[in-house]
């Protein structure tokens, strides 16, 4: 059977056989036994309903064995026989080119050379899903291929709803996931739903769509790690020789050496999966691999003194890493944490002391002793830290959920008004004020011909648009200018691309929008294919997250999730090709609300409508939010914009002298 023709089926006409696990493959963690016995049996109920009755008797021992090995029903005996990459768009069957885009977008998600997890569907983060099962992937393409230009498919956590009647405007696909009634939102509540198989957590990028590798984090990473360094370091000194200590090499922190590359450093970065710093070093993401201790303290003294720019990827736990060099005297100039905190429980954190393979099996068979594990280290984590922070290391949370975790753990990271962290987010110091704020996000697109040359295209036309905006840019944004025309000129050299013909950089409104437009107008000439429009969650305006996105905002509304709600909805009627809402990404579920978008640009002048209406907006939705909090730069950003957009008129914050406040009788 063809690809395409497998695609149109959905559901198999007949029962597949059973399939076995890669024996190499680098597997989920087994999740919590958490369900009760009756519950276990509505977890298999759930799983047989995708299928025809004469089936069930032989489905219901294999998908209540998946329950019990893994704590969840993934029916891997579904999984699609072809290969799952991003293809060329023209490979996809689809009766409309919108769907068909779309497609191409979930099959790079799953792709292996791109997700974490790929058997389980999980893209990254350790928890970051597609779809919960491979039932729900066979369907969701089926629709997509019968899909015509005036429906939209609903997808509810993982689960396509169906196609229903809209219009050519509408977007083609809505999707929400784990949105959760508030009072069921705890780390347990995801454990016990998902495994029901009414819910899942998307992370950001994974179940909207738009993951498109590490490449998608390289780059903010990138402008973190230099800022972080224009920060410690004095006006002209080099990163050469300075050290940027980090944990994590998984979805999207494996992004971590390549940015310390780029930003021109030493970058140490522990991993306690083999498997994942493996890929990272197969895949050029890490220089070199060292898995022991006293070989990783000569090799960066080493560095150190011949001032190299090198990455290093540690195999075993980042605790000792800070222990061994406070030890060791080794300076760190810049430090962080890029595990999946936001996933404590189910092994986005791993306890000093034990193996990887003990930890994972703990998770299973002794949750309560894994936790207690966790949040030994976590203490001895932050203990650490402060060591290294007391001789002058500058440490930022990167809202991977370290401080948050630490706090409830007991760890000493707290400020002396018992209230705020000691050490800032990274949103707080750099991307919030430097980037979010004048409107600045990570701003990505897909070339979907699957071409190389297309992407290069894509590449110079976008360097041309900020070069030609730069010349007249005001001097608060000319280092970000320079610094994203700089990223774009090199992209191609630092070899960025898994899996999609991707790229990402940093721009406002008026560069996405330019830049889109040129796209645009270069697909209406046939210079290059069609090109999907996308961008991290992690943004200027579709995330609220208090301990990250949000993090600089200090009016109080920090914990509110208004803008990213209004940031989907707005979306979606400007043009989206699709929008998506999700609970949890990047620091936990229940401690965010975020949202995306995808648009297709396939040279027409209704795509010329849609980005010009739909980027404005989503970028300036948020600026607009933070202009209201009083944050001065954001202030600056509205002000710029409203002078451009007769049509934009939004509510100004007035100021409050101190004095006024400070004599109240309160």
């Amino acid at each position: 059977m063809t690809f395409q023709n497998q695609i149109k089926q959905g559901i198999p006409a007949e029962l597949p056989p059973t399939k076995p696990y890669p024996l190499d493959a680098n597997r989920a963690p087994k999740r919590k036994d958490i369900l009760t016995k009756a519950e276990k049996q509505l977890a298999v109920r759930n799983a047989l309903r995708y299928f025809p009755k004469a089936w069930h008797a032989e489905l219901a021992p294999e998908f209540a064995k998946e329950l019990n090995d893994f704590g969840r029903i993934y029916m891997y005996r579904f999984k699609p026989d072809y290969e799952l990459k991003a293809r060329p768009i023209s490979d996809y069957p689809a009766k409309c080119q919108q769907a068909a885009a779309i497609m191409l977008m979930i099959d790079n998600n799953l792709d292996p050379a791109v997700a974490q997890h790929p058997q389980e569907l999980i893209t990254y983060g350790g928890n970051g899903a597609v779809f919960q099962n491979w039932a729900q992937y066979r369907l969701t393409m089926q629709y997509l291929s019968e899909m015509e230009g005036d429906q939209t498919l609903h997808m509810y956590s993982g689960h396509p709803m169906g196609l229903f009647p809209s219009s050519e405007d509408a977007p083609r696909v809505i999707v929400t996931n784990g949105m959760m009634i508030p009072n069921y939102s705890k780390p347990d509540d995801w454990e016990r739903f998902n495994a029901l198989g009414v819910t899942q957590y998307g992370q950001m990028t994974a179940g909207s769509y738009m993951y498109i590798g590490p490449q998608g984090i390289v780059h903010g990473t990138t402008i973190t790690v230099m800022n972080a360094f224009r920060k410690v370091l004095q006006k002209g000194e080099s990163a050469k020789g300075k050290i940027f200590l980090t944990a994590g090499l998984g979805g999207m922190s494996g992004a971590q050496p390549k940015a310390g590359n780029i930003a021109g450093c030493i970058t140490v970065c522990a991993e306690v999966n083999p498997k994942a710093a493996t890929k990272r070093h197969q895949q050029g993401w890490v220089d070199e691999l060292i898995d022991n201790m006293d070989a990783l303290i000569a090799r960066v003294k080493q560095a150190q003194a011949n001032e190299e720019v090198v990455s290093i990827a540690y195999i075993g736990n980042v605790v000792e890493v800070w222990e061994s060099f406070y030890q060791s005297d080794i300076f760190v100039h810049l430090g962080s944490d890029q595990t999946s905190l936001h996933n404590p429980w189910s092994g986005g954190y791993y306890p000093v002391g034990i193996s990887y393979d003990e930890a994972n099996r703990l998770i299973r068979d002794e949750p309560e002793l894994f936790k207690a594990k966790v949040q030994a280290t976590l203490k001895r984590h932050a203990e650490a830290v402060n060591k290294h922070t007391a001789k002058g290391t500058y440490f930022f949370d990167y809202g991977n959920a370290f401080l948050l975790e630490a706090s409830r753990a007991g760890g000493d990271v707290m400020a002396d008004n018992g209230i705020d962290f000691k050490y800032p987010s990274y949103v707080q110091d750099i991307l919030g004020p430097m980037c979010f704020d004048y409107g600045f996000g990570p701003f990505r697109w897909v070339c979907t011909s699957g071409k190389p040359e297309d992407l290069d295209k894509t590449d110079a036309i976008a360097a041309q648009v900020l070069e030609r905006i730069m010349a007249e840019a005001p001097e608060e944004i000319q280092q970000q200018m320079q610094d994203n025309i700089t990223w774009i000129k090199d992209a191609k050299q630092n070899k960025l691309v898994v899996g999609s013909q991707a790229r990402i950089l940093y721009a406002d409104a008026e560069g996405r929008i330019e830049i889109a437009a040129a796209f645009n107008a270069a697909i209406a000439r046939g210079e290059i294919g069609p090109v999907v429009l996308g961008r991290d969650h992690h943004d200027v305006s579709g995330t609220d997250s208090p301990f990250r996105e949000t993090s600089n905002i200090y009016d109080g509304s920090r914990f509110t999730a208004d803008m990213a709600i209004h940031n989907v909805i707005g979306d979606s009627f400007r043009g989206a090709t699709w929008v998506s809402i999700h609970n949890g990404g990047g620091v936990g579920w229940g401690e965010v609300i975020n949202g995306g978008f995808g648009l297709l640009l396939d040279g027409t002048t209704d795509a010329d409508r849609r980005l010009k209406s739909m980027l404005l907006f989503d970028v300036n939705n948020g600026i607009a939010r933070r202009s209201w909090a009083r944050n001065t730069e954001a202030d600056f950003a509205i002000k710029r914009e409203m002078a451009r957009t007769p049509k934009l008129k939004v509510t100004l914050a007035n100021r409050v002298d101190d004095d006024v406040i400070a004599g109240l009788a309160l």
